[in-house]
C-alpha cells in the first residue's frame, strides 16, 4: 500500500475505520479520559452499544457510497476501538503509530493486519518520550498544524495528549514541512472549558476555508494566526456550544463533499452556501465520548 495523504480534504481512496462492537462497560468517572466521557459518565447518558454501531453504520454507508474503501481493525474483545484517529495518523507517505495512553495500548495490535500492508521503512513507532495522538494534527498542503499542550503539569492532565517533544520529533521526520504548535485550552471535566484535539476546535475544509472556536486556545495569537492564513472572509466561527457538540470534528471525502453530524444545521448551510455536498449521519450519541466524525477514521491514501 503506497500511502500518501498531504491535506484534511484531497478526494479519499482509502481510511481505516475503527469498531463499535465490543467496547466493555461505561468507564467510571475515574477512569474516563475526557472531559465528554466524564460527563457522560457523571450524568448517566454513556451510549450504548447498539447505539453505537447504528451511528458508526451509518458513517460507514457514507464513505462507501462515494467509492471509498473502508478498512476496520481486528476486534478487541471489551475495549473501545471507535476512534482510529488516536491510533496512528498519516503525513505525506509515512504513518506514525502514536504513543497512546497506556490503558489503550490493546487497540495498536488490532491495526497490525492493516499496517502488514505496509512497507516496513513508511511506519514510524515513537520513543516513548514523544506523545502525539493524530487528533491534535492537520493537515493543511505544506503546513501541519499540532495542537498541543506545552505547559508544567503536562503529566497531571488527562486530555493534554500531544507534548512539546511532538513537535521536535515531527521537525526531524518532515523537514520540508512547516509545522506549527497551537496549545490548546484543557478540562478533564468540563467539556465547555477544555479542547481534548485541535480538531475539536478547528478544521480546514473545501478550497481554502476553515472551521474555527477562537476561543479554544491558550493563546488569542494563535487563532488570529489561523484566522489570517485562511482569511476572515473563508472562516467559519463556532459558537461555544457547537464547540461542545464538536462541529469542527466533520470529515471531508474530497474538497466537495463533507460527512457531519445530523444536528449542525448552521454548519450544513454554511457548507452548502460554499458548493459543497454535505451528508449528514446520526452521531450524537458517540459523541458522549469525547470524539466525532474525525476522530473515528485513519486515513491512509487521497488524491
Amino acid at each position: 500500500m503506497q500511502l500518501h495523504i498531504t491535506s484534511e480534504t484531497g478526494r479519499l481512496k482509502e481510511v481505516i475505520l475503527g469498531l463499535p462492537y465490543s467496547n466493555g462497560p461505561a468507564p467510571t468517572l475515574e477512569d474516563a479520559f475526557d472531559s465528554k466521557s466524564y460527563e457522560s459518565v457523571k450524568n448517566g447518558v454513556y451510549p450504548a452499544e447498539a447505539d453505537i454501531i447504528r451511528e458508526m453504520e451509518a458513517f460507514e454507508a457514507v464513505l462507501k457510497k462515494h467509492g471509498v474503501k473502508v478498512h476496520r481493525p481486528s476486534l478487541v474483545p471489551n475495549c473501545n476501538q471507535v476512534f482510529s484517529r488516536d491510533v496512528g495518523f498519516v503525513i505525506d507517505d509515512k504513518i506514525i503509530v502514536s504513543n497512546i495512553i497506556p490503558d489503550r495500548q490493546d487497540e495498536i495490535d488490532a491495526y497490525e493486519p492493516i499496517y502488514s500492508q505496509i512497507h516496513y521503512k513508511d511506519i514510524y513507532n515513537l520513543p516513548e518520550s514523544v506523545h502525539v495522538e493524530g487528533g491534535d494534527v492537520i493537515l493543511y498542503n505544506d503546513v501541519v498544524f499540532l495542537g498541543q499542550y506545552n505547559f508544567p503539569d503536562y503529566s497531571t492532565v488527562k486530555t493534554a495528549r500531544t507534548n512539546a517533544l511532538a513537535l521536535d520529533y515531527l521537525r526531524m521526520i518532515f523537514p520540508g514541512k512547516d509545522i506549527v504548535p497551537l496549545n490548546l485550552k484543557k478540562s478533564d471535566t468540563d467539556p465547555y472549558e477544555g479542547i481534548l484535539h485541535l480538531d475539536c476546535t478547528f478544521m480546514p475544509v473545501g478550497r481554502g476555508k476553515a472551521i474555527i472556536y477562537r476561543d479554544g486556545f491558550m493563546n488569542p495569537r494563535d487563532a488570529w494566526h489561523l484566522v489570517n492564513v485562511f482569511g476572515e472572509d473563508n472562516v467559519f466561527d463556532l459558537t461555544r456550544e457547537e464547540m461542545y457538540w464538536m462541529n469542527s470534528n466533520i470529515f471531508s471525502i474530497s474538497e466537495d463533499i463533507v460527512v457531519v453530524e445530523e444536528h449542525f444545521t448552521r454548519l450544513k448551510a454554511w457548507l452548502e452556501q460554499q458548493g459543497i455536498l454535505v451528508e449528514t449521519v446520526p452521531y450524537r450519541e458517540i459523541s458522549k465520548m469525547g470524539g466525532l466524525l474525525r476522530c473515528s477514521t485513519l486515513p491512509l491514501i487521497r488524491e
